[in-house]
């Protein structure tokens, strides 16, 4: 099950939800911080998962407001996959990665000018993440939430760390 399914049917497990309810509470949960949710295929994602007996259609109002409920399937087929989370080591995928593979592409200025580029917006992601932490609960958000911001914050400051340790790598010639 991919992530943004897991998300649709978990937020629906609490009750019925129109589309729209459905993205406010993962933009309180600061999906967008670690989660590749585009907000504008939620209400596909809605849709399919109703066709395929994971939620249902309990009233279909005027401008597309459609209120979805769980089903016992979907709610089954949700703890199964939640289990498997916790459990299963998968790859994180990251474009980034592809920079670094062809790092050797670049120029060493060119090369110090992305990295300098990169710390910085690590730097004010980071400053952003900590000023969210705390501030979701004031929304209703339970204080778990506060964790995936958490360790969104440490890979971003892993990937920082990592920064400045190949900028000196490059400084010395040891990179690319």
């Amino acid at each position: 099950m991919s992530s943004t399914r897991a998300l649709l049917l978990g937020v629906l497990l609490d009750g019925p939800l129109h589309g729209y309810e459905v993205r406010r509470r993962l933009e309180l949960m600061g999906t967008h911080h670690w989660a590749n949710v585009a907000y504008g295929s939620i209400y596909h994602g809605l849709g399919k998962m109703a066709d395929e007996g994971l939620l249902e259609r309990l009233e279909e109002g005027k401008g597309g407001k459609t209120l979805y409920s769980i089903t016992e399937t979907g709610r089954q087929e949700f703890m199964h996959n939640l289990l498997n989370h916790w459990w299963e080591i998968k790859p994180i995928v990251d474009p980034f990665q592809v920079a670094i593979t062809f790092m050797d592409r670049l120029t060493p200025a060119e090369l110090n000018t992305a990295i300098e580029a990169r710390a910085a917006q690590l730097q004010f992601a980071i400053g952003m993440t900590e000023r969210a932490i705390g501030g979701k609960a004031a929304y209703g958000a339970p204080r778990h939430i506060d964790e995936c911001l958490r360790l969104n914050m440490l890979q971003l400051q892993a990937q920082l760390t990592w920064l400045g340790d190949a900028a000196e790598k490059i400084k010395n010639g040891d990179l690319p």
